[in-house]
């Protein structure tokens, strides 16, 4: 971790930027490789490495990356620009939903929300009379290249990666300091922004209350970023930024993962099915539990039944039981971007040659699919009752990408889930077919022929699979 404490310039910061000089020496080109999730990761983060990143840094401490790389800043400015508001204001764009007016006065964050559509020259005398700051929620949907980049991102994360644009005037600050329950990527865009990072060992923290400065102590990194910079910084590390005098404006991106993505999650998550799965091979799960069990003040007898049911599903696990995920995989998949597609690019539909038997095929977009177990809700034997279910996000809305709930708590971003059901009999074969580069048809391990082309019709008219 950092040592906390005021540094008395950049360079002589702790933690990061005591790497700072080795970094802007060593970098001497720049592009973003989009060839793989993992080359698009690496190269975000050049010229430190992938191993180098998560060893020191992903969930420690801060990344300050400068790059004095004219390629580099001219391409982050066109990632997001003031402009683009204008035109973005003619397709229609609302104050809360996509837009939100702001700006930090005496320590606490004043919304200067309009109602209804946002009309551009209200914004610009906001931004310009008021001194507010701009924050545009999700771009991804309507810039392409941010789509591009998330599509990779949470293909490298498995989790949903969302954005946020925020444009401050001069002299101005939008938010107080905080922290937010992400891991957090900053692109520096337009302008310059200078920043303050706050107690970094905060970063695993659910509830931490920020209501000054003078509470949580001096930072323990400051510093400017200019277009092309590079920061990360882990969840819970409180921030704040600010755009200083002489800077007309500055604009940068906030490039988020990692929500609700921790042990825990996964242990709420996965618990139900486990005990569901325990209690179906063991007596001892569906035994009663004592009489008046909910009005007894002390229990530590049944605390100690607990511990040892809790046991023997550590137990199962350790010998090998699949780990089934009830919703969190499901969530992921259905929400995520689409794959990146391109303007020139002819929309998603099965082509090709149809597969036969002695077809040879491969998975069209094997970072979009998974597969999983639920149970059949067509069939009413609760022990025999399972599915396989392979989901993809290839039908998923860019639009509606990480939009949330809307004022009225309905969910506006959630997408349908999309994806085939197959007997359980079928989960070989598609493990084959996920694991593998090319699978040959009639090697598949289903007990019949049909069984086989009846499997990869379904998966080629989805555009799963693509004959080779």
């Amino acid at each position: 971790m950092p040592k906390k404490g005021r540094p008395n310039s950049e360079t002589e910061s702790p933690g990061p930027a005591t790497k700072l000089a080795k970094i802007e020496e060593a970098y001497s080109h720049f592009h973003l490789d989009f060839d793989s999730p993992v080359t698009l990761f690496e190269s975000l983060i050049a010229p430190v490495t992938q191993d180098e990143f998560f060893k020191n840094y992903w969930e420690q401490q801060p990344l300050i990356i400068k790059r004095d790389n004219p390629a580099i800043a001219a391409y982050y400015q066109s990632l997001f620009q003031v402009t683009d508001l204008k035109e973005l204001s003619r397709l229609g764009i609302y104050y809360g939903r996509d837009v939100n007016v702001c700006r930090c006065v005496n320590g606490k964050k004043k919304v200067l929300n309009k109602n209804g559509k946002v009309n551009f020259l209200q914004l610009k005398k906001d931004f310009d009379q008021n001194k507010a700051t701009i924050q545009f929620h999700q771009p991804q949907r309507f810039k392409d290249e941010l789509w591009r980049i998330q599509e990779k991102l949470e293909c490298f994360f498995g989790s949903l990666v969302g954005s946020n644009v925020y444009i401050t005037p001069q002299e101005s600050q939008g938010l107080p300091p905080h922290y937010d329950d992400v891991e957090v990527f900053i692109l520096q865009l337009e302008g310059q922004k200078r920043w303050r990072l706050y107690n970094p060992t905060v970063h695993l923290a659910r509830e931490y209350n920020v209501e000054s400065e003078a509470r949580i102590g001096n930072p323990t990194h400051e510093f400017m970023l200019k277009p092309g910079d590079f920061l990360y910084f882990p969840r819970g590390t409180i921030h704040q930024a600010d755009t200083p005098v002489g800077i007309s404006h500055s604009t940068h991106v906030t490039i988020s993962t990692y929500q609700n993505n921790s042990w825990g999650d996964l242990l709420l998550d996965s618990m139900p099915g486990l005990v569901f799965d325990a209690s179906i091979a063991d007596v001892e799960f569906r035994r009663g539990v004592p009489k008046q069990q909910f009005m007894q003040v002390n229990s530590e007898d049944s605390a100690g039944r607990l511990s040892s049911l809790l046991r023997n599903i550590a137990a199962r696990l350790e010998s090998g039981q699949q780990l089934r995920s009830a919703e969190m995989k499901k969530d992921f998949i259905s929400n995520r971007l689409p794959p990146f597609i391109d303007k020139h690019s002819a929309p998603l539909e099965p082509g090709g040659k149809l597969p036969k038997l002695n077809s040879h095929i491969q998975l069209a977009f094997k970072d979009h699919v998974i597969i999983t177990l639920e149970p059949d809700e067509n069939n009413d034997d609760e022990h025999q009752g399972m599915k396989v279910l392979v989901c993809h996000s290839l039908k998923n809305s860019r639009e509606m990408h990480m939009m949330g709930d809307d004022e009225d708590g309905d969910e506006i971003g959630r997408s349908k889930m999309n994806g085939l059901r197959f007997p359980v009999s079928y989960m070989d074969a598609l493990k084959q077919i996920l694991s593998n580069e090319v699978v040959s048809v009639k090697d598949l391990k289903l007990n019949t022929d049909s069984d086989k082309e009846n499997l990869v019709l379904s998966l080629w008219t989805e555009c799963l699979i693509r004959v080779i």
